[in-house]
């Protein structure tokens, strides 16, 4: 025999039911409204380093093309300051609707180690897009110090605990965390020497041993005659350096470090907003033009969706921590 009912329920499940479904409708219209709407006014793009940065240049190379697909400018501000967290914070507090996207890169994760506080999550407070490209780093030494092949570097390292020297372009910095990554997997012991811009002005004099130094940072000096390369830092070769072997193929893989320049957005910002960000950046990206120019600064397209670039972000964040833990390296504030 079926319980009786009270004369209120039917009312009641009808109007769970109905608030579900408006729910659901709400929900439905407000990404149909984005998707065919966004972007309606110029998009805010911050670039939390200084301009001609590699991140920087990088995406200015990419957004002019991403502007025309999406019919709207993209609006690059450069917003250096505090290493990059000062730019990151700006748009980890932006509202979430598309209108402001910041220049995303491998920096992300050596401020999660430099810094012991950041004013914002790198992991729950940004959004991922879309990779513009990877970069590698360029192992080079002076032509004065005899070294023909990365064995050499290592034979003489070896022979000499540490006595030889590498440059960086300061703690933290892709040169640094490529030549840990380097000290690590070939189990050498080599003094860290910190520059802010001459660096590579002291590796070509003989006075630091050696250094990697991003791709189109080296590019123009690389046919100076007082520097050899002696590897990339990328599993394969690079387009630009066809005859210089990977670090991979030096006999170390486990070096391999690139740095990667993509494109986030705050938290929460809508999906359907994401993906028309993201298939935009994918459309130019295989632009003639927009290739071309990229390959002249070293840097090559690696497309993914945004599920994949997000962890990809996620397993470089957790690489970076996990390297700075055994390299050693500790918060600067």
């Amino acid at each position: 025999m079926l319980a009786a009912r009270a004369p209120g329920a039917a009312l009641i499940g009808a109007a769970i039911v109905l608030a579900t479904v408006t729910a659901t409708a709400a929900v439905s219209a407000t990404a149909a409204f984005a998707d065919d709407t966004y972007p309606s006014r110029p998009i805010r793009v911050i670039s939390p380093f200084p301009a001609g940065s590699a991140s920087d240049t990088v995406s200015r190379v990419v957004l002019d093309e991403v502007s025309h697909g999406l019919g709207q400018p993209m609006v690059i501000e450069t917003r250096p300051g505090a290493g990059g967290t000062m730019g990151f914070a700006d748009v980890a507090k932006a509202d979430p609707d598309g209108y402001t996207v910041v220049t995303s890169s491998s920096s992300m994760g050596t401020e999660m180690v430099l810094h012991q506080k950041l004013p914002y999550n790198p992991l729950k407070d940004f959004a991922s897009v879309a990779l513009l490209g990877v970069q590698p780093n360029v192992l080079v030494a002076s032509t004065q110090s005899g070294f023909k092949t990365v064995a050499d570097l290592v034979a003489a390292a070896k022979a000499k605990p540490g006595t030889l020297t590498f440059a960086s372009a300061g703690i933290g910095s892709s040169s640094h965390m490529a030549a840990e990554r380097f000290r690590l997997a070939a189990n050498i012991d080599v003094r860290h020497v910190p520059f802010r811009d001459n660096g590579l002005t002291e590796v070509m004099a003989g006075r630091i041993d050696f250094y990697f130094i991003p791709l189109a940072a080296a590019a123009s000096a690389l046919g100076s005659g007082k520097l050899v390369v002696l590897a990339v830092s990328s599993p394969q070769r690079a387009a630009l350096l066809p005859d210089v072997p990977s670090i991979a193929e030096a006999g170390y893989p486990d070096a391999v470090f690139r740095f990667w320049v993509g494109l986030s957005v705050p938290a929460q910002t809508p999906p359907a907003v994401i993906d028309k960000l993201h298939d935009a950046t994918e459309t130019a990206l295989q632009v003639a033009a927009v290739r071309e120019r990229l390959a002249r600064l070293g840097v090559e397209p690696n497309l993914m969706s945004v599920a994949e670039f997000d962890k990809f972000v996620k397993d470089d964040l957790a690489a970076t921590v996990e390297l700075a833990k055994n390299a050693h390296i500790e918060p600067t504030d």
